[in-house]
């Protein structure tokens, strides 16, 4: 973090000014928007807590996905297969991250 400081000493100092730190394991870091995803993938993760708030520094392999992976066609199969809602087959669509497999067994 700073050049020449040991690092057991700038946590020490660190734990003094009440800020704590925490690496997480993750494996992919997803940052959903209206007209598009942010993936990390193999992101170095660190949560960050200080006087009450929790940040998080990400770095790692940045890509941009389309908002969603479910199509019309898909929607329209799960209602015709399951009789569902349009708000239900969406839904289940999203959960399923777009895989239409496991969408139909999770409203069947």
């Amino acid at each position: 973090m700073f050049p020449g400081i040991d690092p057991k000493k700038m946590q020490g100092m660190m734990k003094q000014l009440g800020i704590a730190q925490e690496e997480i394991s993750a494996t992919r870091v997803i940052i959903e928007t209206d007209d598009y995803n942010i993936v990390i993938n193999n992101p170095s993760v660190v949560k960050v807590k200080m006087q009450g708030q929790e940040t998080f520094q990400i770095m790692g392999e940045v890509s941009q996905e389309s908002a969603s992976n479910t199509t019309e066609q898909d929607i329209q199969t799960l209602i015709e297969k399951t009789g569902c809602t349009k708000d239900a087959a969406i839904n289940a669509l999203k959960k399923a991250d777009g895989d239409l497999t496991e969408a139909l067994l999770e409203l069947s």
